[in-house]
């Protein structure tokens, strides 16, 4: 394992305490002038639909049903805002890829995400999960170059890592690895995590606890 998906014992203490506060939803932005104000820090959770994104916001904040799970790819057509009572506000993103709409409905959606990306001060940054099953795809790539185009710091989490085996899992890290070093906003390491078995839950926590320490502690 990398160096730097070592935590120590404080870093999974803060993780675990910043997210058992009390989460509750906040709001459902379809519109940029629907967007909540700015409160605290932020962080986003972007992914192709049917990547397990409301299952790890579940995972994350120990609640079954906090985020919505479909088995429809694309439900989720809005901004999801969740805050957790104590400074930091969780944001579930449309799912890409897969949405059945309308092209205009579609175009629509892309101007609300860039409108929230290059205007929200408080985005600390986007966790970008990717499927550890079957690794990065086109429309990855389109997104981490919107992501970078409003530097906006970016990390990918692999999801479902408990679906391939420790070898695939292995490569798959290495190869995402590879692929990220052309982006100069994309955190070089990735986190492997699986919400139905709980790994790397814990570590995930540890990082945006980190990530929320080190963005409080800089000038």
């Amino acid at each position: 394992m990398n160096a730097d998906h070592q935590f120590t014992r404080g870093e999974i203490e803060a993780g675990r305490k910043l997210f058992a506060g009390d989460w509750q939803f906040v709001a459902a932005a379809a519109t940029e002038a629907s967007l909540p104000k700015m409160r605290g820090a932020e962080i986003a959770f972007a992914g192709r639909s049917n990547v397990g994104k409301s299952s790890l916001i579940n995972a994350l904040t120990g609640r079954k049903s906090l985020a919505r799970t479909s088995r429809t790819p694309g439900r989720t057509q809005e901004l999801i805002f969740f805050w957790n009572g104590a400074g930091l506000t969780l944001t579930d993103m449309p799912g890409y890829g897969y949405a059945a709409a309308a092209k205009s409905k579609i175009a629509a959606w892309t101007a609300l995400i860039h409108a929230y990306l290059a205007g929200r001060a408080s985005l600390a940054r986007v966790y970008v999960l990717v499927d550890a099953r079957h690794g990065l795809k086109d429309t990855d790539d389109q997104v981490f170059a919107a992501l970078g185009a409003v530097a906006v710091s970016h990390q990918v989490v692999l999801t479902k890592s408990d679906e391939v085996t420790e070898a695939e899992l292995a490569r798959r890290i290495g190869e995402v690895e590879a692929a990220l070093a052309k982006y100069p906003a994309a955190f070089p390491t990735v986190l492997a995590t699986s919400a139905r078995e709980g790994s790397g839950i814990e570590e995930l926590r540890a990082a945006v606890a980190r990530l929320l320490k080190e963005r409080k502690a800089s000038p």
